[in-house]
Parts: C-alpha cells; structure tokens; sequence
C-alpha cells in the first residue's frame, strides 16, 4: 500500500460509515453505468490499437486514460459500499436525532431551515441533504425537540432551536 494510502486510511473518523438505502442505490447505478461505459471504451481503445503507431494515436492514449479513470472510480465506489452501514431513515427514532432524521432549525431571527441527515458521499446542499459527520450534522446528533444548538462555522458560532425531528423515507 502507498503512503498516500495509509495517511487516508488514518484521516478517516473511527467508526461506520452510514448510508441511506438510496444513497447506495446511487452508488450502485453509478457502477452499473460506469462498467456499460468501460466495455464501449475496451472496445473503442482496442480498435484504435488495431490501426497502429500507438504513440501518436490519440484516441487510444484517450481511451487508456478514461479506462484508469473509469476503474478509480469504480474501486472508490466499491470501497464506500464495502465500508457503510444501511440506515432506514424511515423507521421512526423519535424526538432525539440519529442518522437518517429530517430536521427543522430556526435561528434567532425566526428564520427556518431544514436538513436531511445523511451519509457523507450523498449530501447535497441544494436539496438539504448534509453529511452525519459535517460541523451542523454533527452539532445536531443526539439533540431532541426544543434542545438549542450551537454550531461553529467559519463566520462565528451561530444558535438554532431544534424545532422538528422526523423520521421519513428519503427520494
């Protein structure tokens, strides 16, 4: 194993690591498009082999470089699934938050917000979906209903209220 290697393996936080039944759907279907996508390469590459100079052929250097790219991902996709836990965010946990919960903050303006606790490899900021081991994910992990939550974020500590704990499926 490369140094590169061991210094990921001691960056990663201790313990499991979560995913919702879609995120690893995702996953999985991200796989199953980059193998379909890795046979039409293989073959692609391997025509271009077929015509000759390989040192000047710019679509086989092309077609060797996507197929390590292809095969990288695919490790690093295989990786996450072999390392995470399936978490139902719909079976119910009640007012204290655990992964999967959907949560609703109001801050001291009065100003709601409201995140998905999910796995780190399928947040999206744009549809409230952060990550269990994010600075707010992590802030809110065990709170209940009414509980006020301090976060540290690069502006200063911001103060919310932990108004809603919910347990429901997730698209």
């Amino acid at each position: 194993m490369s140094d590169d290697l061991d210094e990921e393996e001691e960056a990663r936080p201790a313990g499991p690591s979560y995913i919702t039944p879609g995120g690893r759907h995702r996953i999985e279907q991200e796989i199953l498009r980059l193998g379909d996508e890795r046979v039409r390469v293989v073959q692609t590459t391997a025509d271009a082999a077929a015509e000759g100079d390989r040192s000047e052929n710019a679509e086989y250097i092309y077609g060797k470089r996507r197929l390590r790219q292809i095969d990288s991902r695919m490790r690093f996709l295989r990786k996450i699934l072999e390392r995470s836990v399936v978490v139902d965010p719909a079976i119910d946990r009640g007012d204290r938050v655990f992964f999967g919960a959907t949560v609703t903050l109001e801050d001291e303006d009065g100003a709601r917000v409201r995140y998905a606790i999910v796995g780190e490899h399928e947040t999206d900021a744009e549809s409230g979906r952060i990550s269990y081991r994010s600075p707010i994910g992590a802030a809110l992990l065990k709170k209940e209903t009414d509980d006020e939550v301090r976060i540290t974020t690069p502006r200063g500590v911001r103060r919310y209220t932990l108004v809603d704990v919910a347990y429901v499926p997730l698209p």
